[in-house]
Order: structure tokens, then sequence, then C-alpha cells
């Protein structure tokens, strides 16, 4: 396929299991021939507008002191969390962005805390006076992320002929994280920073930069809302590179490393990278995590010894650190 399906999930809200069939099937086919799609027919809280989005991304208008309050200890010293927090730019990479990781104690509380785990840790924010209101807006559009994930979750496992609940337990009060990131347009002063030749690409006999690597996702679920501003593309199969809308009203969906081997492969993890524009970009994807001592194992549909079980947690550390902004953090866990 050459293009990225769209498909309505609307029915996968309905409590009838028949409204289910025809969105089931799609979003099957979708996951195991391309390993992207963008859905629509979302709740309202799922599928934030323009002024909605401006307001979840006014976290970017914070100043440069309220912003290192929330970085990570990588970046300032003094501060106490490791994973969590907000990552600044660090020009000179084939990746140039900034932005902010949220985790599940927005909404759950310390009850998803542990201390001495950076994965577990609680999530830095914005006090309410520099942001009022914002707070509370995250939270919301964090709960409903969970809600259409979980919703899809259920989806592909009665695709895989499992019973709809058969996820639900690895990922409750999971790892998941909200983050919302900024691309500013790279000039050629910074672009020539960049030592890595893989940051210019050619593209419909165009050259262009790049502002995200390509890269798959490493774990099961991710709900991207995009701010209208190209940029996104995923590789097919054949290996060209194809654009993924902006659509007003969706989100796009895409599948990570371990969904993908936890179905033996009927799930596509696929490929994906982020070209400049010349325009600033904001984007905000929520990525449905388990839990860290959630054991990954064969499913019952496949044979006990395709792979060995392990805990989802020890599998993202490892991954997490070989991106840019958590270069040199490989020991911290």
């Amino acid at each position: 396929m050459d293009s990225i399906p769209v498909i309505d999930v609307a029915p996968l809200f309905a409590a009838e299991p028949a409204a289910w069939r025809i969105p089931d099937r799609a979003l099957a086919a979708a996951a195991r021939d391309v390993g992207f799609v963008c859905i629509r027919g979302l709740p309202r809280e799922a599928a934030p507008g323009p002024g909605e989005r401006a307001r979840l991304l006014a976290l970017f208008g914070l100043s440069e002191a309220g912003r290192r309050r929330l970085y990570r200890r990588k970046f300032a010293p003094e501060n106490p969390n490791i994973y969590r927090g907000w990552f600044p730019l660090q020009p000179g990479n084939l990746t140039s962005k900034e932005g902010i990781d949220i985790g599940g104690d927005l909404v759950h509380g310390p009850a998803v805390t542990i201390p001495g785990d950076p994965l577990r840790e609680p999530s830095p924010l914005p006090d309410e006076d520099e942001l009022p209101g914002w707070r509370a807006r995250i939270a919301s559009y964090y709960g409903a992320m969970e809600r259409v994930a979980q919703v899809l979750m259920r989806s592909l496992a009665r695709s895989l002929g499992l019973p709809s609940d058969h996820f639900d337990d690895s990922f409750r009060r999971g790892l998941s994280t909200l983050r919302l990131i900024r691309y500013p347009p790279r000039d050629a002063r910074e672009l020539e920073t960049v030592k890595d030749p893989a940051v210019w690409v050619q593209f419909h006999g165009e050259r262009r930069y790049l502002v995200g690597a390509p890269h798959t996702d490493s774990g099961f679920v991710t709900l991207l809302a995009q701010d209208g501003v190209p940029g996104l593309q995923a590789r097919s199969r054949g290996g060209e590179w194809m654009d993924v809308p902006p659509l007003e009203g969706t989100l796009v969906v895409n599948f990570g490393q371990v969904l993908e081997q936890w179905s033996d492969g009927r799930i596509r993890a696929t490929e994906h990278r982020v070209m400049g524009s010349g325009l600033e970009r904001f984007s905000i994807p929520f990525f449905y995590e388990a839990r860290a001592d959630a054991s990954i194992a064969p499913l019952p549909i496949d044979r006990s010894d395709l792979f060995p079980p392990f805990e989802y947690g020890d599998f993202l550390w490892k991954r997490m650190t070989t991106f840019v902004e958590f270069h040199g953090m490989e020991r911290e866990r």
C-alpha cells in the first residue's frame, strides 16, 4: 500500500459487539499491511481541535526559568527527575526537537510511582499559577488517550482470536507517556553543525532536511495528534516514504516493536521520520505502555518457545537510552 488508510472507529466505542466487526477488520488489515493508520470518529475529548491543542501546547510559552525547573537531571543537575520531564534542544544532532514527557501519575497519582525506579518517578509539572487550568486539561487528555488505546488494543485482541480483555491487565496503570514536542525550523548555521549526512534526504526530487530521525517506536501503540503542519512520513513495505497527512479530527496510530514481537509479526512496527518544512511544527504523541513489571510472553495462540519472556520495564529502559535525549543515562536504572 502506498497511502495511509483512514478508519472510522466510532463503532468501537459502542456497546453492541456487532458494531465492532467492520472497524476490527479494517484496523487489523492496517496493522498488518501498513503499520500506520489515521482514525476518526473519536470521542470529542480525544480529538482536540486547534484551540484545545493550543491550550495543551501553552507549556512552550513558559519562561526559560520555568522550563528549567522541569528539566531532566541530565540537563539540570539540580533536578531530581531522570526519565520524566523536559528535554531541551540539542543542536548538531540528526533529530532536532524539544519537549516534555509526562507519566501516569498525572491521572493516577502516587499509586503508580515507586521511589528509586526512574520509569515510575513523579512527573515534574508547572505550577498552577504559571499555567492556570493547564494541569486539568492535560490530565483529561491523558485519560482520553488511555481509553482510546485500550479500545484499540481490545480490537486487535479480537482480531488475533483472543478475548477482548486479554491485554487489559498488562496495561492497567502502566508506564504510558504523554509527550509534547516542538520541532523548530533548522537554519543553515545549525545544519552545518550536524555531522551525520543522513540529515539530508531526497524526496520527490527535492533536497530536504530531517528534524526527526528514522526509527520505529519501542512499545505497543502510539496515538499522535498533529498540528496541521506536514512532515511525518512512514516507510512502506516497498521502502518508499509516504506522507502521513495531518488531517483535522483524527489521530495517527502506529505500532511498536514489542507489539510486533508479541503478535509474532501479525502487527507491524513501521519505520517513520519527520521532515522539516521550514515551519515550526508541534505534535502530541501518547505512547500506550505496559506496567514495568508486566511479563511479555508468547500469546496463547503461539508456540510457548517463540521468544523468552521478559519484563517490559527492562526492555523499555534499554531501548530508550539509545535516543539522543537519554544518551549517557544507561546506568541510572
